[in-house]
């Protein structure tokens, strides 16, 4: 598949790190979370709670606009199998600190399955210089402060998670009402 680039605000307080392109999502229509389940969870839950213009994503060119939130993906072409290797994330993780460079750093990062959580864990970790702690460990819900971010845990918004109710719409709605409330103290 061809590389799939981030999309969202330009100055975002909230950065959204999901796993890779869809190879029937993303991949097909040129924007992260687009054209498969796991953005209809994304993009209806980001509508409710007032980050995005429209509750659907239908491709690049459809209007949708987000609000003080941007969305990557770890690995930015479709993985075979839907599993990025160890050498893919190496691959791509230079685009990934890129971003965060060109974001200034957002306050809140919300990682969107384990693979996310540990490379933005990863990208943090040498950010601010800290050694990685035991302490942080994949947990939906979990909220960790490493230097001056807050890196909040969620269960990616897969078909099998979503199916199986590993995760449901309330544990979903429940982290974006996380999310505003981490961005409220962050900024007093």
């Amino acid at each position: 598949g061809k590389p799939v680039p981030g999309f969202g605000a330009p100055s975002p307080k909230l950065w959204i790190v999901g796993l890779a392109p869809g190879a029937h999502g993303a991949n097909r229509t040129g924007r992260v979370f687009t054209g498969d389940s796991s953005g209809n969870w994304l993009y209806s839950a980001l509508y409710r709670h007032g980050y995005a213009s429209s509750p659907t994503s239908l491709d690049a060119h459809d209007g949708l606009k987000l609000t003080d939130t941007f969305i990557s993906c770890i690995c930015r072409c479709a993985p075979p199998d839907n599993r990025p290797t160890s050498k893919e994330i190496f691959k791509c993780r230079p685009f990934l600190q890129s971003e965060w460079n060109l974001l200034k750093q957002p306050p809140l990062i919300l990682a969107l399955g384990q693979l996310a959580f540990e490379e933005t864990l990863s990208l943090l970790s040498d950010f601010y210089l800290l050694k990685k702690s035991r302490e942080w460990r994949f947990k939906h819900g979990a909220v960790y402060r490493i230097g001056k971010t807050d890196l909040l845990v969620s269960y990616h918004p897969s078909r099998q998670n979503t199916s199986t109710k590993r995760l449901t719409l309330q544990m979903w709605d429940g982290i974006f009402d996380k999310t505003r409330e981490l961005l409220e103290n962050h900024s007093l």
